[in-house]
This record gives structure tokens, C-alpha cells and sequence, in this order.
């Protein structure tokens, strides 16, 4: 049996990294093995890319230089961690994924979305996601709760206007494949939003 592969998506704030303990967690009560990566990143060599696109080492990095590493730690992350996961009937829980460099790169940056797409077709053929969990609150509040958290990366330095395209794009995204997506008000209180959480789970997939 082939595993299930969930992402989740969101803007900054939206709480990913304690949601997805809880995603987690729920799989594997279901008796699911699970393997949890992120993007960019889950290999040497994607961690390695995350470092160069996260940190400030290289401020004003070409935006299609940032799309390109995108994809080159995503070819990685695929060939050495999400397909073998998913042939050998794991589940695969991931932190982002293409998604997210069409809301960032796409939206934020406004790279041609066919440009993505031809990536995204090179790189990962017919695969996609079964399941995306989007984490939605208004960039502001988002941006207030990252702002609690430690020194901003390159991305978090961006400002409000980049990240309201990012979140527009993805929930245009949302829209256009409702099938695939659920949308989580993740401006709730925990409680709430890990409701939303487990009624989409059981239901998504």
C-alpha cells in the first residue's frame, strides 16, 4: 500500500511547528508510520540549500537563483526521502512543499507561475500531494506572533505587502483545488484549530 503524503502550508505565525507535532501524533495513533521532513530541507544536502536561502550570508540573492535552489533541494528531498517513504507504504508529513514556492516565489516574488510549473513538472512528474493543510490568519497577526519568536530570516525580513501576496496566492491556490486542500482559521485558539486539524484529517484522505 502506498503512503499518504500530507503538507502543511501557511504564512509565517500560523503555527506549523506546533501543529504538526499534533498531525504527528494523530497518525501515528492511527497506527500509520510516519516520516516528518521539511522543505527546504529534510537531507544534507537540502539543509544545506535552507542555510543559503534562510540565512543572511547572501542578502539580495536573484529571485531566480532562490527558485532554482528551491527545486534543486526539492529534486534531493524527493529522490532520497518522500518517494522511498511513500513506495515503502509510510505516510510522509511534511513542512511545506511545492505549494509554498508558488505562494513565496509566485505571489511574493512574482516569478511567472509557468516558470514554477515547469519545475515542478520536471522535478516531481505526476507526484503531488494527497493532502495540504493550510494554516490561514491575517498577515498581521501572523507577523506579530513570528515577531515573539527568534531574529527573523531573510524571509521573515520581508515586508507586510510580500507576505499578503504570499497568502493571497495561497489561497487562490486553495480555491482553484479544493479537492486536495483544506483550510484551517489557525487564528483560533489551539484548541479550535487542532479541531479543524483532526476533522480534515479524517476526512482528507
Amino acid at each position: 500500500m502506498k503512503g499518504r503524503f500530507i503538507t502543511i502550508e501557511g504564512t509565517e505565525g500560523v503555527g506549523k511547528t506546533t501543529n504538526i507535532e499534533f498531525i504527528h501524533s494523530l497518525l501515528k495513533e492511527a497506527g500509520r508510520e510516519v516520516v516528518l521532513t521539511r522543505e527546504p530541507g529534510g537531507t544534507p544536502i537540502g539543509e544545506e540549500v535552507r542555510e543559503l536561502l534562510l540565512g543572511h550570508k547572501h542578502d539580495g540573492m536573484s529571485d531566480d537563483t532562490e527558485l532554482l535552489l528551491m527545486f534543486a533541494a526539492r529534486a534531493e528531498h524527493l529522490d532520497k526521502v518522500i518517494r522511498p517513504a511513500l513506495e515503502a507504504g509510510k505516510d510522509v508529513l511534511c513542512d511545506r512543499f511545492t505549494d509554498a514556492t508558488y505562494a513565496y516565489q509566485g505571489g511574493g516574488r512574482g516569478i511567472a507561475l509557468e516558470h514554477i510549473a515547469v519545475l515542478e513538472n520536471w522535478v516531481q512528474g505526476e507526484l503531488r500531494p494527497d493532502l495540504t493543510l493550510l494554516l490561514d490568519v491575517p498577515v498581521a497577526i501572523g507577523l506579530q506572533r513570528a515577531g515573539q519568536r527568534s531574529a527573523p530570516d531573510r524571509f521573515e525580513k520581508e515586508k507586510h505587502e510580500f507576505f499578503e501576496r504570499v497568502r493571497q496566492m495561497y489561497l487562490q491556490r486553495a480555491r482553484a483545488e479544493s479537492q486536495r486542500y483544506r483550510i484551517i482559521d489557525a487564528s483560533q485558539p489551539l484548541d479550535a484549530v487542532q479541531a479543524q486539524i483532526h476533522a480534515a484529517l479524517q476526512g482528507g484522505v
